[in-house]
């Protein structure tokens, strides 16, 4: 019962998601309306359409997504017709005109069918748009539903989910008709308030269509609900929703289709081209990367391992790189990337993007594992499982005739950024620094976009917001910084800190220095940088700048340039 608990309480948070305040303005206006035929069909088709959505997604594949996202844009629909009838009586007495004789000709009782019709109807918008809110709890669930296959317990947690959501949700509008009800006797402006939540709804509708409900209005939302949400998790045991004995059993392999063509290359190193026909009877495994990439440097060790533990028992490894930035596209850029991370197995350079295409791919690092046919027969994405996946590279060899392989899987000692995360303790996500896809941006000045302009940090930050100082021009992907001395302040929590950085093209170096809560790292210091914090940009790569000793809490990271010229990406932790 502990499992469904998790679930319900995971449910209720999600009301105090960033991308739910624009709902709730609509939630308020059915607040002075009888619960029996407004509030409870519209929680009844909430929950409804929260667990279809929710059950479509752990069974259904990436089609679901797409099916979700133009239910979404339904859902805007409705909203935004909700809205202008909230702000226009006379147009919401027209459009309901055919429904109340439509109800009248059917049922003899338009006003109860009608309104019950219609707040289920609006109850459904709710859920489209309340489904792609939802943090780590229902993601754990969503695994569990994907390693055990449908089922009723997977199906019963999603419902406990969906009804803590529409518990959240009707106490929402309880305390709305209360505050509602209150409004109404003191001041009398029944229909101001209506328009004024009309209003608000229509905001919502402009917010989610743009984008700001998970970005702009994340600035207004004084909760973040991911780490509450994983806290509860390990409190509650983090109660493993795959099947007891996972673990022990065989691999099972199914055949995902045959490999496509690795001709989309501009060039290969450390292999002449290689075709799919020459790969036939080998077994391989696909790695896609990008030596900018955190999670990618992670798993590198153990996809060289592999390359050299099962070369003589036919074992082909390929990493694709695929670049995420501009910067990752120039050959000598991989070239010197594949030099330092000591990569001896063939890479492919797929600047293009074709070979990822052809594959469909979608995350950095993926693995793809192939058999000696031809076959794919299992992938991965991201880090993690790399004893499973051995063990299917494993299986994979005995299918293909290979004898006497060494029992167990390899033992990985990293160090610097490819060493494993401290995952249960990190709570700052990737961010990027250019503005096409920058978050939680928190200095006194907005963006100007691909201009110069000097920044000033807010004196406060708060977890994960982050803030510029000095003359930067803040282009798509990156901040450039224009006169010296520049910095970039982060408020975070993670062991590890990374920030992808960079020179402008004359390829000067630039020092650097960083400092943790105001005071150079010590101890702390990254395998970049030195104990009093200094350090130097010398390529465009990824520099760990902190690896924390000691407890893990909200720190706040400083990093001055002392020269002009530096390119900035990206922020990760570990």
């Amino acid at each position: 019962m502990l499992i469904y608990l998790l679930a319900f309480v995971g449910g209720v948070f999600t009301i105090l998601s960033p991308c739910i305040l624009p709902v709730l303005p609509f939630v308020f206006a059915h607040a002075d309306r009888p619960f029996r035929r407004a509030g409870l069909p519209l929680l009844l088709g909430m929950a409804l359409t929260f667990s279809l959505v929710a059950t479509a997604a752990a069974y259904g594949g990436h089609w679901v997504v797409r099916l979700n996202q133009g239910g979404r844009y339904v859902a805007m629909f409705v909203f935004l017709i909700l809205g202008l009838t909230l702000l226009f009586p006379e147009f919401a007495e027209a459009l309901t005109r055919p429904l109340v004789r439509a109800g009248s000709r059917l049922q003899g009782a338009p006003t109860t069918e009608t309104s019950a019709s219609k707040a289920f109807l609006l109850g459904i918008s709710t859920g489209l748009l309340w489904a792609p809110c939802a943090g780590p709890i229902l993601g754990l669930i969503l695994t569990g539903a994907a390693i055990q296959g449908p089922g009723a317990r997977s199906s019963f947690l999603l419902l406990s989910y969906a009804l803590g959501a529409a518990t959240s949700l009707g106490i929402a509008l309880f305390a709305g008709k209360k505050v509602f009800s209150t409004m109404k006797h003191s001041l009398r402006f029944d229909i101001w308030i209506r328009r004024a939540l009309g209003a608000a709804v229509i905001i919502g509708v402009v917010a989610i269509a743009l984008g700001w409900d998970t970005n702009l209005l994340a600035k207004f939302s004084f909760v973040n609900t991911a780490p509450a949400e994983e806290h509860l998790i390990h409190a509650l045991g983090a109660p493993n929703l795959a099947p007891a004995n996972a673990g022990a059993a065989e691999p099972v392999l199914p055949d995902e289709g045959p490999t496509p063509e690795l001709s989309g290359a501009v060039a290969w190193l450390n292999s002449p081209p290689l075709t799919r026909e020459q790969l036939r009877g080998k077994v391989v495994v696909i790695d896609f990367w990008t030596y900018s990439c955190i999670n990618c440097l992670r798993a590198l060790p153990y996809v060289a391992g592999w390359a050299a533990k099962y070369k003589d028992a036919g074992l082909v490894v390929i990493g694709v790189h695929t670049p995420e930035f501009a910067f990752e596209k120039q050959r000598s850029n991989v070239e010197q990337a594949v030099r330092d991370l000591k990569i001896t197995y063939p890479v492919a350079i797929d600047s293009n993007y074709k070979i990822w295409q052809a594959f469909n791919n979608e995350y950095w690092p993926a693995h793809y594992f192939i058999d000696g046919k031809g076959r794919i027969r299992h992938h991965h994405f991201g880090e993690g499982e790399y004893d499973e996946s051995e063990r299917i590279i494993q299986e994979l060899l005995k299918e293909n005739g290979a004898k006497s392989l060494a029992d167990g899987t390899i033992n990985v000692t990293a160090n610097g950024a490819e060493a494993a995360p401290d995952l249960q303790d990190t709570r700052s996500p990737e961010t990027y620094i250019g503005y096409k896809r920058a978050e939680h941006f928190a200095s006194a000045q907005l963006f100007a976009q691909d201009a110069r302009m000097a920044y000033t940090p807010q004196p406060r930050l708060t977890l994960n917001q982050w803030a510029l100082g000095g003359s930067w021009k803040v282009g798509p992907e990156s901040a450039v910084l224009d006169t010296a001395p520049g910095k970039i302040v982060f408020r975070f929590h993670a062991r590890d800190l990374h920030l992808v950085l960079g020179p402008t093209k004359n390829g000067k170096p630039i020092r650097f220095k960083v400092a943790l809560d105001g005071t150079a790292p010590g101890d702390d210091h990254g395998s970049d940088t030195d104990a009093a914090g200094a350090g130097t940009v010398q390529g465009h790569r990824l520099y760990q700048l902190i690896r924390q000793k000691g407890a893990v809490e909200d720190r706040t990271f400083e990093i001055e340039f002392l020269d002009p010229g530096v390119q900035a990406f990206a922020f990760t932790f570990g």
